[in-house]
């Protein structure tokens, strides 16, 4: 049976993939699918944290899947205005490279 340092081995793995997609890659949509997987590792941190904390009943504390619901609902409109933003900088520049979007005036 998986433990809570497995899910926390699992979590910074994933926290760790999605940092070096951030600061190694050049490409926009790269760098914002690296931002998505640290958010991910996050939640599943929390999920785990929440199912290992049990209650003096023993019964598990759900307060953090709660929160990981809305973080998830964030996120979602996030994409949405994210890639939003990518689709209207490729749109006026023709590239999604970081180092050609030096300015955000059009």
């Amino acid at each position: 049976m998986p433990t809570l340092a497995h899910y926390l081995l699992v979590s910074g793995l994933l926290f760790s993939l999605g940092l070096a997609g951030v600061l190694l890659r050049r490409n926009i949509l790269i760098i914002f699918m690296g931002l998505e997987l640290m958010l991910n590792a996050a939640n599943l941190s929390l999920v785990a944290f929440s199912r290992f904390n049990l209650l003096p009943n023993g019964l598990p504390n759900y307060n953090a899947q709660v929160l990981v619901f809305f973080i998830i609902t964030v996120a979602a409109a996030e994409v949405a205005v994210g890639l939003a933003i990518i689709v209207a900088l490729f749109r006026a520049k023709q590239t999604t490279h970081v180092e050609d979007l030096n300015t955000l005036k059009f």
